[in-house]
């Protein structure tokens, strides 16, 4: 059944069994894009009325009540302190701390433990995302989702031990290849949609999709992670947040928004996999302003090279600028992605049990070989993991353990 399906897919194989025609393709092919890593943007809301403000509550102040927030039952999660970890290298950098390679003492496995300097994340106003990360991420257990094992905090910093997904960003391979053959792009688009799917089931809108938040795990098959925007959204919400190029015209226009903005996400995303670059981008201007503008025009300024027609057909129906008539937000919800044609010889089952082959399997050496990840300068990241110190912003993150020991 493997090998049938993925034959379908145009996909050959090798004597193992394995696939080796987009292994070819993605790992010869030179780069052309100038897209560098997009950061996340979040902004409070301006376009409500004083009076709409003060009827309705900030995401701030709707996440002072966990059981109002999300009702969901969460996954117990472990008891960690620093000293149960060896701190090997950065895999990561943002804009309040890092993410690092660690290796568990006791176990000897390896995780990537996120820091997060409290400081920086109160100053930024992003209170309420950081601790929606933890909430989504102890309440969601789906095989192509990064798994978070524990969290805990000192006087400067928190700390969230999850995975450590040894094949990179789906980013770097995207742009080490330019762009994705047709059967390699749906692959990862199936993969991406029953995660959404799944979080969408818990009323949870995840809010930044790119290739940058999609690892690959060493069979080759995507863990989502980076879950600083995610949010229970049963009905609607209004946050200004996510990355440029993948934002909903609803979102621009400060307009409240549904679920069906990461289908939006996923159309973008398809694109950006068979095309090279997102829809709306333009090398030669780069503004910000220019390219909300063309998100809002829609699909018409959108350039369509050749690309598979029902791949195309699929990503209008995603970028459709009224949500109502949005794929993925119609009556049968996410019944009309995984029926459209593009995806039709995808077993859905299958694919969600992980026993189909993965079109690239990463060339790293081991579960510790971070080499799929960029190298940054460590200076002295870590000086202040663990001084005592004065905490002033400590109860603002009550789900975040202290642990003695530190």
């Amino acid at each position: 059944m493997i090998r049938r399906m993925t034959d379908k897919l145009g996909l050959a194989h090798n004597q193992k069994g394995q696939l080796d025609l987009a292994h070819q393709v993605l790992s010869h092919s030179p780069p052309t894009s100038a897209i560098d890593h997009r950061g996340s943007i979040s902004t409070q809301r301006t376009s409500e009325s004083e009076s709409s403000k003060a009827a309705e509550p900030s995401d701030d102040a709707r996440s002072t009540n966990d059981s109002l927030v999300f009702p969901h039952k969460r996954r117990s999660k472990g008891t960690y302190r620093l000293t149960d970890f060896i701190f090997q290298r950065t895999l990561g950098t943002g804009s309040f701390g890092r993410v690092h390679l660690v290796r568990s003492k006791h176990n000897l496995r390896f995780y990537a433990v996120k820091v997060l300097q409290k400081e920086k994340i109160v100053r930024s106003k992003q209170v309420d995302h950081t601790n929606n990360e933890q909430q989504m991420l102890l309440s969601v257990q789906h095989p192509f989702i990064v798994n978070l094992w524990g969290s805990f905090q000192d006087s400067l910093n928190l700390y969230m031990v999850m995975d450590f997904v040894p094949g990179g960003e789906l980013f770097t391979l995207l742009r080490r290849s330019n762009r994705f053959p047709d059967p390699v792009g749906k692959f990862y688009a199936a993969e991406v949609a029953l995660a959404l799917n799944h979080l969408h089931t818990l009323d949870i809108v995840y809010r930044d999709l790119k290739p940058e938040n999609i690892l690959l795990s060493l069979d080759g098959h995507i863990k989502i992670a980076d879950f600083g925007f995610a949010k229970y959204c049963p009905n609607t919400t209004w946050t200004l947040c996510g990355t440029p190029d993948y934002l909903a015209p609803e979102v621009i226009n400060q307009s409240r928004y549904n679920k069906s903005v990461d289908w939006y996400a996923l159309g973008v995303l398809i694109y950006e996999m068979l095309v090279g670059s997102p829809p709306f981008h333009r090398p030669d201007d780069s503004s910000p302003m220019a390219l909300y503008s063309r998100i809002q025009m829609g699909p018409a300024c959108v350039h369509f090279p050749a690309i598979n027609i029902l791949a195309k057909d699929l990503i209008l129906k995603f970028l459709e600028g009224n949500p109502s008539k949005r794929y993925g937000n119609l009556r049968h919800g996410a019944g009309d992605v995984f029926a459209h044609p593009w995806f039709r010889e995808v077993d859905w089952e299958k694919l969600r049990n992980r026993e189909i082959t993965a079109p690239y399997l990463p060339k790293v050496a081991g579960e510790g070989d971070a080499s799929a990840f960029e190298m940054y300068p460590e200076g002295d990241a870590s000086a202040s993991y663990g001084v005592l110190s004065e905490d002033k912003h400590g109860d603002q993150f009550p789900d975040f353990e202290y642990t003695a020991g530190l």
